[in-house]
């Protein structure tokens, strides 16, 4: 037996995620509410209108449209359609169901039909979800009895008395459709998009939808085979049930699918956590590489200010003794001061040396060191483009 509670997933529409208020089929055969698909319209005008989807969202506190569809509406709102297009007649659709940008075609959301049968599923499980609460006669005394029927025609609820009162045997009222208790009098009747007021009571094979006969007459399935509801409604439904059949006689492949799926579903957790720290450690690695290579290149800069700054300071300390009365300049004044000629000459031979050096220093000065530092500028550009390179794809 079918419980409500097993089909819940098929009765939540794909934009609200709440259980489905007067379902519209689109082209793609899914489901959504008729109010989400406005508001999902709304939205994708709304993106036109603000350049981008930012207002949009803020449209609808019911509706969750998610950040794929959002990023769909504004594609779709950057290839340049017409502002006037823009209405809830829009033919542009982007399914929240398949993620696919669906053509509605030119009567845009009036062109869609209305899907009763899974109405009627959503309101037996609303119903089921209502149980605790009775829904209690409209015709009792108060105190009013537990209904045990809704007559469709009359829009009310009865209990037995009460409906046998109401509905005597053998008048027209006794003829009124009834059900078990609702408060969902909705009528079921499926009107032709195309003709408003014609109820369909075809089916076109070639377009495989519902049709009236003034679409045949001279509609746009004037040349197209149709066959007669009732024929259409005993072909699908034995294509259905031998569908469903075929899925039933395969329960045992679908259980073992189910298993295998969960294993993979843990197999993937597992996984996904050890590539997470292969990963992590693969970037350890290089950082730590990284940060001795860092350390390495400072330790030679620093080695290399040190030595430079020595050479400069010595060349500096030299160039002060030219100066008058410091260093070299000072000293060699004072030898000239030596009288004796032996002592004079002994000393006088090694300084002229180192005076002639200073004089040729002086007409090409040129520093003891470098200021820059430009062998130490580290090339990182091959290193970058390879990790530039590294890529991680999903395959999911």
């Amino acid at each position: 037996k079918v419980t409500i509670k097993g089909i819940e997933r098929e009765l939540i529409c794909p934009a609200c995620k709440e259980l489905f208020t007067h379902p519209l089929i689109l082209p793609c055969q899914h489901n959504v509410c008729h109010k989400c698909v406005k508001e999902i319209l709304f939205a994708f005008e709304d993106s036109f209108a603000d350049g981008g989807s930012e207002s949009s969202n803020q449209s609808s506190p019911r509706i969750k449209i998610s950040s794929s569809s959002m990023d769909r509406i504004d594609r779709i709102s950057r290839s340049g359609r017409k502002r006037n297009s823009l209405t809830p007649r829009s033919s542009l659709f982007p399914c929240p169901g398949c993620q696919r940008d669906i053509d509605l075609g030119e009567r845009g959301i009036n062109g869609l039909f209305r899907n009763f049968t899974l109405e009627t599923i959503v309101e037996r499980y609303r119903q089921a979800a209502r149980a605790a609460i009775a829904i209690m006669c409209d015709f009792c005394k108060p105190p009013p009895q537990e209904s045990t029927k809704s007559c469709m025609d009359c829009s009310a609820s009865y209990c037995n008395e009460c409906f046998k009162v109401h509905h005597p045997w053998g008048t027209v009222k006794a003829q009124h459709e009834y059900v078990g208790p609702t408060t969902n009098f909705r009528p079921k009747i499926l009107m032709c998009p195309e003709h408003e007021m014609e109820r369909v009571n075809m089916y076109c094979e070639i377009c495989r939808r519902p049709v009236c006969h003034l679409c045949k007459l001279g509609g746009c399935h004037a040349n197209h085979r149709v066959t007669t509801m009732s024929t259409a409604y005993k072909t699908l439904k034995e294509k259905l049930s031998k569908d469903i059949e075929f899925l039933i006689s395969k329960e045992g492949q679908v259980k073992a699918h189910i298993t295998q799926l969960d294993l993979l579903l843990k197999e993937t957790e597992c996984n996904s956590e050890r590539a997470k720290e292969e990963a992590a450690e693969s970037f350890e690695k290089l950082s730590h590489v990284l940060e001795e290579k860092k350390f390495a290149a400072l330790r030679a800069i620093e080695a290399s200010k040190n030595l430079r700054l020595e050479k400069l300071q010595m060349q500096a300390e030299e160039y002060q003794g030219l100066l008058e009365n410091n260093g070299l300049v000072g000293y060699a004044q004072e030898v000239l001061k030596e009288t004796d000629p032996s002592c004079f000459v002994q000393t006088a031979k090694q300084l002229h040396v180192r005076i002639q050096k200073a004089t040729e220093s002086l007409k090409t000065f040129r520093p003891a060191a470098e200021t820059t530092f430009e062998d130490f500028v580290v090339d990182i550009a091959k290193q970058e483009e390879i990790l530039s390179d590294l890529t991680f794809h999903s395959n999911g």
